[in-house]
């Protein structure tokens, strides 16, 4: 069973009216940049068998979290390849982004709610790794580490955010293609 004390903020979020205004701005935003029903199918996954997010935000992460093992375990040598993850990870966002935005769309209030937070999170952690990714460009690397790990920090949390919506919340999980899922049989 979840501890309460992570029940209690999802449930805090989902029941609260206040996000109704960002979760406005927000689709009307999306309203503009997803108006092809054909790229938002797609951007859903549609033809996938799932949704498409939960795999694109393997590249962010993994560029990011190998950036940071390359920090801590890799010296100087290994800095230039860690900024270079780090770019990468930043260049994955956008498509990342737009999967999620897509999925979003389709998902009723309370999840949305939730969703407008999960897209402010990844949003500071982005903006965390942008400057992590300029003050390594600008040779400032221990700032740049620091910022990362910060960024990190916020992505983590961005991440149990969207692991509700997934896998709690189902969004982006019902495929009619496979029907209902069998029931797992019981263990000995």
């Amino acid at each position: 069973m979840t501890p309460e004390w992570l029940v209690r903020p999802l449930r805090a979020i989902e029941g609260s009216p206040e996000l109704d205004g960002a979760v406005g701005a927000l689709a009307r935003l999306s309203s503009g940049l997803l108006r092809s029903p054909r790229i938002e199918g797609a951007l859903r996954g549609e033809g996938l068998g799932h949704a498409l997010h939960p795999l694109l935000t393997d590249f962010p992460l993994g560029a990011w979290l190998s950036a940071t093992l390359l920090d801590v375990f890799g010296g100087r040598p290994a800095r230039p390849a860690a900024t270079g993850l780090v770019g990468f990870g930043l260049a994955m966002t956008v498509p990342t982004a737009a999967a999620g935005l897509a999925e979003w769309r389709a998902a009723g209030e309370a999840p949305r709610r939730v969703g407008v937070v999960h897209a402010a999170v990844n949003g500071a952690a982005t903006s965390l790794y942008a400057a992590s990714f300029v003050a390594r460009l600008r040779g400032r690397h221990y700032r740049g580490v620091a910022l990362a790990l910060a960024g990190g920090s916020a992505a983590w949390v961005g991440g149990y955010l969207g692991g509700h919506l997934s896998l709690v919340r189902k969004i982006g999980t019902a495929d009619p293609s496979y029907g209902p899922a069998p029931a797992p049989p019981p263990l000995a």
